[in-house]
């Protein structure tokens, strides 16, 4: 089951919500979709459900156009929206019971499938309870279990882990890279560990163009030249210090005595470094070389347009 997106932009008033982007994800494939605040993330997953009409260009999920079989596609997508809309008044297993008939689910199949969802994303302790009275939390993993209740051939999460504890998001990571083996998922987050942990894909987006597409293990490696070095001395000094070393062109501080120096080089400088350290009578304990974390990529890609 694959969406391919082709050449969509949407434009409110003045402004660029998504401009002249394309991409394609896979059948099986799980893919992060990441910008900053405003990036066009929300709009582009709406385009993609057919909730939201793209200014031109068009979508198509498995062959099928988005603007000609809308209501088709959208019995085979499992949708979770940014701000989660939950119906407060109505109990858990009743909302969804109701979510799964929308789908055509009725009578002891909608019951069986509502019960393993419930389990499947930890709400059985809550499952009698009004939602309004849920914690953030659990409200979240309502609205992935109705995303989930019509087993849909694709999913789209928008913030999927929001409001969860550190336990809860690792509960739901582990659930979407396994329901991501027999389905097609784009989701977005802000949690970058969070892409680097489930994601086969990442998508960087930014003022409604696409900044990066790769492979989610290798845009560290591929994407940006330089090197970025972690080095630990005895005893913490300032990071006016390192503006001496014409090599560094960034610093930042992990702890007391431990710092990431950036550089555009592509020499390995850790000699330099080490020169430069004895020059100030600067006790080194450890150097070396990292990799540029996705933090580190989506800084570069989105804060220098």
């Amino acid at each position: 089951m694959s969406i391919s997106v082709k050449n969509i932009s949407k434009q409110f008033g003045n402004q660029w919500a998504v401009n002249n982007i394309s991409f394609e994800i896979k059948s099986g494939e799980i893919v992060g979709f990441i910008g900053p605040n405003g990036a066009g993330k929300s709009t582009t997953m709406k385009i993609i459900t057919g909730y939201l009409p793209p200014g031109s260009g068009e979508v198509f999920i498995n062959g099928m156009n988005t603007r000609e079989k809308s209501m088709d596609i959208k019995r085979i997508i499992g949708y979770l929206p940014e701000n989660n809309p939950l119906y407060h008044d109505m109990y858990v297993k009743e909302y969804l019971l109701y979510s799964a008939g929308l789908y055509g689910l009725k009578g002891k199949k909608a019951i069986a499938r509502v019960n393993e969802i419930i389990d499947m994303v930890g709400l059985g302790p809550e499952k009698h309870k009004k939602i309004g009275k849920l914690s953030k939390g659990y409200k979240q993993r309502v609205g992935i279990s109705q995303a989930l209740v019509h087993d849909p051939l694709v999913l789209i999460l928008d913030e999927p882990t929001s409001g969860l504890d550190p336990n809860q998001i690792i509960e739901i990571r582990n659930l979407i890279s396994n329901v991501g083996r027999e389905k097609t998922v784009m989701l977005s987050t802000h949690i970058m560990q969070e892409v680097e942990a489930i994601c086969d894909r990442v998508i960087i987006l930014d003022k409604g163009i696409i900044r990066a597409d790769e492979g989610a293990k290798n845009i560290g490696k591929n994407r940006l030249s330089g090197q970025t070095i972690q080095i630990e001395l005895e005893s913490a000094v300032s990071l006016e210090i390192w503006k001496k070393l014409k090599e560094v062109e960034e610093v930042r501080e992990l702890a007391g005595n431990i710092y990431l120096l950036a550089s555009s080089q592509k020499e390995d400088i850790r000699s330099k470094i080490f020169q430069f350290a004895v020059k100030q009578n600067l006790t080194v304990l450890s150097m070396s070389q990292k990799e540029k974390s996705l933090e580190d990529i989506f800084r570069e890609l989105t804060a220098k347009q």
